[in-house]
């Protein structure tokens, strides 16, 4: 059995544990928590106390004795979090953002490139993007011409999320763009291809100093595409997490109002139809309470894909406490694909700071992600 240690119980690691022991105990991975860490070391014990695991109130003593690091601390503690696992030759999967700055994103990514990992950028496992992304590549539709994309959630310093890091610069590196809408500009890359260039606004309306809550994008796009994005973490506490896409092809426009299953509409001259995304086949085997079930299922997936490719590329079973001769970038997103959205990102603020000047990314290619046609 594959061990994990848990790195962060907060709000998203709590997200991963649940995840995580559904998965484990329908018996859809051969993999399980050992071991919780968390600077709070009472959070660790609680989750620890899901998962029959032990708790510690030390990075490297969690790590000493399991296979996998499951990195989910706030993004400034993902660098020495990383450092520590590689060094036990371990494999990782590492929350988005990566690192508060580009410099600390593009060390993550020299640490992590010849490892097994994967990034939690969980849109592009959603099965409606799967959806999208499939469209555009089909060609049916004709060419992709624009992108209209809002995104927007309550400020997550309260209610179920709690995370009030997200208010602190050092902590998060940022508000709304890099800490929620790093996933925007992932599967919009995944779907469309390359950024381009990008113009950017930005306000601070609730006063937190280097917390954006509301970031405006126009990007351009590789394949001749052009995308609007607008993220914002507002006060209306009825809406926890809520995006709408709408993309404009040549002979079609498609949208949605959900980032998980859809459905995708579609409009043609030849009328409308709608499109319902599946969840994978064994998405029912997991017992979770309704008012969960969108958001486990969101992290159970990529967290199954990972695990089952670890597991058969002889991950499992050798008890050393790290992963040997396996070969790196075993998960998608890899570091790669999550480089590429924050070069956007990056370039996004530096437009913001100069008052909306077109700059140019120069970033890395994001790699091919999961392939529609498999879902």
């Amino acid at each position: 059995m594959l061990r994990i240690a848990l790195i962060g119980c907060g709000h998203i690691g709590t997200v991963h544990s649940y995840a995580l022991g559904q998965l484990a105990r329908a018996g859809l991975v051969d993999a399980g928590i050992t071991a919780t860490f968390d600077p709070d070391h009472e959070r660790a014990v609680r989750t620890a106390g899901h998962h029959d695991a032990a708790a510690f109130d030390d990075l490297e003593a969690a790590l000493a004795d399991v296979d996998v690091a499951w990195i989910c601390t706030w993004t400034a503690g993902h660098a020495a979090a990383v450092r520590a696992a590689v060094a036990r030759d371990l494999a990782v999967f590492c929350e988005k953002p990566l690192a508060p700055t580009i410099d600390g994103c593009l060390e993550i990514a020299e640490a992590l490139r010849p490892r097994p990992h994967q990034v939690g950028l969980v849109l592009r496992h959603a099965p409606v993007f799967a959806a999208f992304a499939g469209a555009v590549a089909s060609g049916r539709h004709g060419r992709p011409m624009a992108v209209v994309f809002r995104d927007d959630q309550y400020f997550p310093i309260q209610g179920m999320y709690g995370s009030t890091w997200r208010a602190d610069a050092s902590k998060a590196g940022g508000g709304t763009l890099i800490e929620h809408s790093i996933h925007d500009i992932d599967v919009r890359q995944w779907i469309l291809g390359p950024v381009t260039e990008v113009s950017a606004a930005t306000a601070e309306t609730f006063g937190h100093p280097g917390i954006e809550d509301v970031a405006a994008l126009r990007c351009a796009f590789d394949s001749g595409a052009a995308a609007t994005l607008t993220s914002v973490w507002h006060q209306v506490l009825s809406r926890p997490s809520t995006r709408r896409l709408e993309l404009f092809c040549e002979d079609a426009m498609l949208w949605t109002e959900d980032d998980y299953l859809g459905p995708v509409h579609v409009e043609t001259s030849a009328g409308h139809e709608e499109v319902v995304a599946e969840p994978p086949g064994w998405i029912d085997r997991l017992h979770t309470p309704e008012v969960l079930a969108k958001s486990v299922a969101q992290y159970a997936d990529p967290s199954k894909r990972f695990l089952d490719a670890l597991v058969a590329a002889g991950a499992a079973g050798g008890g050393t406490g790290g992963m040997g001769t396996l070969g790196p970038a075993i998960g998608a997103p890899t570091v790669d694909d999550a480089l590429a959205a924050h070069e956007v990102v990056d370039a996004a603020y530096r437009s913001a700071a100069a008052g909306g000047t077109v700059i140019a990314v120069a970033g890395v290619p994001p790699v091919t992600g999961p392939d529609p046609a498999s879902r």
